[in-house]
């Protein structure tokens, strides 16, 4: 690896991309080298139970509300899909934004089937998006089932993924997920420890994990991730103040990178998920205390 402006770029980054790599890199990390990345993927993931119903703010209802809050608050990246971007990217051009290169719906339970979510689009059509839209498109991710029967064939792809979009000059973030009959418990520390570290041998900057419950546990998935960085997925909807003390402590504590949000956000309606995601970006990207990312969000 070389070191360039502060940024390890990967030496599957050709020379000539270089600078491309490390502005896309320093754009969604914001120079902090940590990122808060807004996730709006799970109009696929989840369908529409995050968005519509009880406790749920009507401004979700419509798909536009992920990019009102993505242009107006202070984030690293914003990721979904191809689609919505190419719907609504338009009206939204200044947010950098990170393309979900796969997707799968809940609805084939891990009972009936092992879980598996193969690329609806490649590398390839994302660079030629986003030369013909001039938007800022900063990175791919892509999401692996680590235990399901099929891993090995979202192991090649993810791996493929990861080495297109460096030769391109794009960041990486690969969601890695234990799931399936062979995982006992997805939540066991040293299995996303596991995880954590296959990230880092498929090459990826970025690896998302699901957080174990305790920021001392986390230690050992970012010792394992090595120089590719973990990100905590933001779980359920949880109370602002939990929410923010438990971001503080990943990345305090546990030694984690940053933090992909997307219902404790886009679940608010717009004034308050930008608060929200104006608190997060404080405590990941300022380094600020959760006293102050709390009187952020407080602000009207």
């Amino acid at each position: 690896m070389a070191k360039e402006k502060g940024v390890i770029v990967p030496l599957d980054v050709p020379k000539n991309m270089r600078g491309e790599y490390i502005k896309n890199y320093l754009g969604i990390t914001k120079g902090s080298g940590r990122l808060m990345l807004f996730a709006g993927d799970q109009k696929i993931e989840h369908l529409n139970d995050d968005f519509f119903g009880k406790g749920i703010s009507e401004d979700d209802a419509n798909p536009e509300h992920l990019f009102r809050i993505a242009g107006k608050a202070k984030i690293g990246a914003f990721a979904t899909q191809l689609g919505l971007i190419a719907r609504y990217g338009m009206d939204y051009p200044r947010v950098q934004y990170i393309v979900k290169l796969n997707s799968k719906t809940g609805l084939v339970q891990t009972k009936q089937m092992d879980p598996i979510s193969s690329g609806c689009i490649d590398v390839e059509q994302v660079v030629e998006f986003k030369k013909n839209s001039g938007l800022g498109i900063a990175g791919v991710g892509y999401t692996i089932y680590l235990g399901s029967e099929y891993e090995t064939d979202m192991l090649r792809e993810a791996a493929q993924i990861v080495y297109e979009a460096h030769k391109h000059g794009l960041v990486t973030v690969l969601w890695i997920y234990p799931r399936g009959k062979a995982v006992k418990d997805e939540k066991d520390p040293h299995l996303i420890a596991g995880a954590a570290g296959v990230g880092a041998c498929l090459g990826s900057d970025f690896v998302k994990v699901n957080y174990p419950g305790d920021a001392k546990m986390l230690k050992e998935a970012v010792l394992a991730a090595g120089r590719t960085k973990v990100i905590c997925a933001g779980g359920p909807s949880a109370d602002v103040k939990s929410f923010l003390q438990r971001l503080h402590d990943q990345i305090h504590i546990g030694g984690a990178a940053g933090n992909a949000t997307g219902r404790n956000i886009h679940q608010k309606s717009l004034g308050e998920a930008v608060r929200m995601c104006n608190a997060i970006y404080a405590i990941t990207v300022e380094g600020r205390s959760v006293k102050d990312a709390l009187h952020i969000y407080g602000k009207k």
